[in-house]
């Protein structure tokens, strides 16, 4: 009893994984026809029966992009250029600005420059004209001075040189007086002896 058991088991046992192998090799025949029927193998994108949709939502995510770009980013980005392109030019008007100005300064101060120049050649000028000027006045001063001195000097020469002439006539006279009393031994003036003294020299 036991036995018969066994092999009814084992019968069942052995025979149980056909049904099985059935529906496996089923299944992959299944698959096979299904990819068969549907015509949807490969790459998704690459499918035609996908085309019509995928040029669909191709536009209109360019439309959303092309309304984000024209609406909000576009306008941004052109403000952002406007605005530097305006200070760009501002900063180039300063710029010419100042250099029109550094140009005239430096125009003013080579002018300025060239008016000192000029203003300190006529000032040595007239410097030079007038302590030459006060050099020849002294000088004539000095000059009329010392003739004055000379001629003055020159006076009291020929005043002191006349009164001692005169002082030595009066000498001589009176010498020549005691001279000649004493050896002729008569009196003789001093008068008398100086017109005898300037006989002799005249």
């Amino acid at each position: 009893m036991s036995q018969s058991t066994l092999a009814v088991a084992e019968a069942t046992t052995t025979e149980a994984p056909a049904p099985a192998a059935a529906e496996e090799g089923a299944a992959p025949a299944t698959t096979e026809g299904t990819g068969a029927e549907g015509g949807h193998g490969g790459f998704p994108p690459m499918d035609a029966h996908t085309f019509p949709s995928q040029i669909f939502w191709l536009v209109i995510f360019f439309g959303l992009l092309y309304l984000l770009m024209s609406k909000l980013a576009l306008p941004r980005m052109e403000a952002v250029l406007t605005k530097r392109h305006k200070a760009i030019e501002s900063d180039l008007s300063k710029a010419s600005a100042l250099k029109h100005e550094t140009e005239a300064a430096i125009r003013h101060y080579e002018k300025s420059l060239a008016d000192a120049r000029a203003n300190a050649q006529g000032i040595a000028t007239e410097t030079r004209a007038k302590i030459a000027a006060e050099i020849e006045a002294e000088r004539s001063a000095l000059e009329k001075t010392l003739s004055a001195k000379l001629a003055e000097a020159d006076a009291r020469i020929s005043a002191t040189k006349a009164k001692a002439m005169q002082d030595v006539n009066e000498v001589a006279a009176e010498t020549a007086a005691e001279i000649v009393s004493a050896l002729t031994g008569a009196p003789v003036s001093k008068d008398q002896a100086a017109r005898a003294i300037a006989g002799l020299k005249g």
